[in-house]
């Protein structure tokens, strides 16, 4: 069983070779100091140190540094099935601040998927635990996969439907 046939793969190992693919192509997220924890299938878990260049004028992890690390948990949770997926709305409470120098967790999981449309939440957490924010994102399917799709299934050669 390869990424060639995503077909024959499990769940597991296909949720795992489309965050790969995904991943060589995130240089936004690898650009942030990103790392990939945990993939799963409507699920993941990615980390980032919040550097000195991500803080606000409060010396607090910056809120688009914090919504950006949701955001991309977000992502790969919602593309683990091979088909491209995107985020059409989100939205985050924050509460309470991240530190410089500190490791902040985001751990994404599926509510809900049906068709198209997705919804996943997102928790931030500090390195010991505490609450940073809750982020819900909404995904919606687009055309596209992100592995090679053989020939005679339901997509063609570019994995259009």
């Amino acid at each position: 069983m390869s990424a060639d046939h995503p077909a024959e793969l499990s769940p597991q190992a296909l949720a795992e070779a489309c965050a790969a693919a995904m991943w060589a192509e995130d240089l936004a997220s690898q650009g942030m100091g990103m790392r990939i924890e945990h993939i799963a299938p409507g699920a993941a878990t990615l980390s980032m140190l919040v550097a000195e260049h991500m803080v606000n004028g409060q010396g607090d992890a910056h809120g688009g540094f914090i919504f950006a690390l949701a955001d991309s948990a977000f992502a790969f949770a919602c593309n683990g099935y091979n088909q491209r997926t995107v985020g059409y709305q989100a939205s985050i409470t924050y509460m309470a601040p991240g530190r410089r120098g500190e490791r902040l967790t985001a751990i994404a999981r599926e509510v809900h998927r049906a068709g198209r449309s997705g919804i996943y939440d997102v928790e931030v957490i500090g390195e010991h635990g505490e609450a940073i924010a809750t982020f819900r994102g909404h995904s919606r399917t687009v055309k596209g996969t992100h592995l090679p799709v053989r020939a005679g299934g339901n997509h063609d050669q570019a994995g259009r439907r």
